[in-house]
């Protein structure tokens, strides 16, 4: 057996005791190795210039294809749903409250071995006013099997932000993945800075927060990536180094966009574990044309362009493009067609349900492997568990700053003498 192989007896270990309680709960007899965030962010660190996809599972097809490609690679992988696409007010079928089981029957049938991390991305705190809901809400999320979590309150300024996440500590559970935000997915407006970023990162570290990974403004769109300023490297480089001794690492947004050379510098040049792909598979599995790095191609007419015999039928895509018509829908909102058509998609005959799930097979395969360095990660993720005996490893860092010094009175004195740039106002989730 190769070294970087799974042992059998270490999975069935691992299986024992690395699933969080609440997936123990949900699926007693299951065989998928379902574990908080933090052992993906392990492994990653563990191989070192390595990044994993996070998955987002607008469909099915999405997640079969992912935990094929994972499997294949034997990688970890992280399946997430944004709360746009999968909270209350979802645009898609997949949400909160249903990808952890959809995600558990996929790896049990396919008999995946690999360990997995279901991720609510993109939980927005928009306004105070939504912190009373949130508190409601995110233990819901939990209860169904969610084992990590992205608090998205980048959208307030630095002050509310950093509170917003505070007030929420004590809804997430303590062994569950952690990411924090400063600065909305933007593009080139309203860049973070590294001020903004140890601001946050310190006053959480005071309040006994240890994220395991933050995101950053650093220069990508969600949905569909309109020009080539992409992933600034260089800013996302200098931020991770302003934080060394908080060893937290960095989460990539708007990944669908940006060529197959700047992923690598990412992997390679920062300290950067995890990469939200969300809008590149849901086009892949549909049958659109795509560049080689998921950026969905248009021709003449600005329309995309539909590969005859891959994803769904031409019939199916034809019905697509005329809902789409009739709603006056049109480009990076095609992901509005994800909660329509889900049941019809899944109601197509098996060779093409299967030809959907193998075209993002083999794109996160090929990402995986030759992109983000993230094959053989799952051994390390295993041992990781093993060494810890536990489904929680705890956090990397322990408390450092002074509480007294990050009173809410404190801190928003502190944010007042920063000089930030939050860009337009809008709506720029995905």
């Amino acid at each position: 057996m190769s070294e970087n192989k799974i042992n059998p007896k270490d999975f069935e270990q691992a299986l024992k005791i690395g699933r969080p309680p609440n997936v123990v709960k949900l699926f007693p007899n299951s065989m998928a190795l379902i574990v908080s965030g933090r052992f993906i962010d392990r492994a990653m660190l563990a191989k070192g210039k390595a990044v994993t996809i996070a998955a987002n599972g607008r469909n099915l097809f999405v997640i079969r294809g992912a935990l094929a490609a994972a499997q294949r690679a034997n990688a970890v992988i992280i399946i997430e749903i944004a709360r746009s696409e999968g909270g209350a007010n979802a645009y898609c079928a997949v949400n909160y409250w249903n990808i952890a089981r959809q995600v558990d029957a996929v790896c049990n049938e396919l008999e995946i071995t690999i360990p997995v991390a279901i991720h609510a991305d993109h939980y927005g705190i928009k306004k105070e006013d939504d912190l009373e809901f949130a508190k409601i809400e995110i233990p819901s999320m939990f209860d169904a099997g969610i084992t990590s979590i992205a608090i998205d309150a980048s959208h307030m300024p630095d002050d509310k932000n950093l509170i917003a996440n505070i007030e929420l500590k004590p809804y997430i559970p303590q062994w569950a993945g952690l990411e924090t935000e400063i600065g909305e997915i933007k593009g080139k407006l309203g860049l973070s800075t590294v001020e903004e970023a140890v601001f946050l990162i310190q006053g959480l570290n005071a309040h006994s927060i240890f994220p395991d990974w933050i995101a950053l403004n650093n220069g990508t769109t969600h949905g569909i990536e309109e020009s080539g300023q992409g992933i600034q490297v260089g800013l996302t480089s200098e931020i991770h180094n302003a934080l060394p001794k908080y060893n937290v690492s960095g989460a990539q947004h708007g990944t669908s966009g940006n060529s197959s050379d700047r992923l690598r510098e990412i992997a390679s040049k920062t300290r950067t574990t995890k990469a939200n792909v969300a809008t590149a598979l849901q086009m892949i599995s549909w049958g659109l044309e795509v560049n080689d790095y998921g950026n969905a191609m248009l021709d003449e007419d600005g329309n995309f362009i539909k590969v005859k015999g891959q994803g769904v039928t031409e019939e199916m895509w034809n019905m697509m493009l005329a809902y789409a018509l009739e709603n006056d829908i049109k480009g990076g909102n095609f992901k509005k067609l994800n909660l329509p058509f889900e049941n019809k998609l899944l109601g197509q005959v098996k060779a093409v349900r299967e030809r959907m799930a193998k075209r993002v097979e083999d794109f996160v395969f090929n990402m995986l492997v030759n992109v983000l360095n993230a094959e053989d990660t799952a051994r390390l993720a295993i041992d990781a568990i093993n060494d810890a005996g536990t489904y929680d490893p705890g956090p990397k860092v322990q408390r450092i700053e002074d509480p007294s010094e990050w009173t809410p009175e404190k801190i928003r004195k502190r944010a007042a003498a920063i000089e930030s740039n939050k860009g337009p106002e809008g709506d720029f989730d995905d």
